[in-house]
């Protein structure tokens, strides 16, 4: 019998740390995604929040007409910034050197991801394999 309840106590212990992050997981997912309004608290004649900006790990949008880069998380903004400053196509090592970032593989490919993400959804472009490169009216302040 305490064998048995031994065992209760661990699958117990087990089920309530899997709560909380099931909790945290569907509240993160809840929240609405850059310049949508927040959901409606239930008080009337108040005003839905604006948020404001990405935060750190968001999707990726897909570009199109009007949408800024400040609507990109932290470190794509950033990538997205750099291409745009220099002004020419750079390769991923120049990139990750350019974010101030060690040239070592890890942190290289790192960059590619985060670059090849952008090309896809149309923030940058890749003529040639490995070489990116901000498209006209795509960077910042355009």
């Amino acid at each position: 019998m305490e064998g048995l309840e031994a065992e209760l106590r661990e699958a117990e212990a087990a089920w309530e740390r899997l709560v909380i992050p099931r909790q945290t997981v569907a509240e993160v997912l809840a929240e609405p995604a850059a310049g949508e309004e927040a959901p409606s608290t239930g008080a009337t004649g108040e005003r839905p929040a604006q948020v404001a900006g990405a935060a750190p790990g968001s999707v990726v949008p897909v570009w199109r007409e009007g949408l800024a880069p400040d609507s990109l998380a932290p470190d794509y903004r950033r990538l997205v910034e750099v291409l745009a400053a220099s002004g020419e196509k750079m390769d991923c090592r120049r990139l990750a050197a350019a974010l101030g970032l060690e040239p070592v593989p890890a942190k290289v490919e790192g960059v590619r991801s985060k670059a090849k993400r952008l090309a896809a959804l149309g923030w940058l472009a890749e003529e040639q394999p490995g070489m990116f490169s901000v498209l006209a009216g795509r960077g910042v302040g355009s």
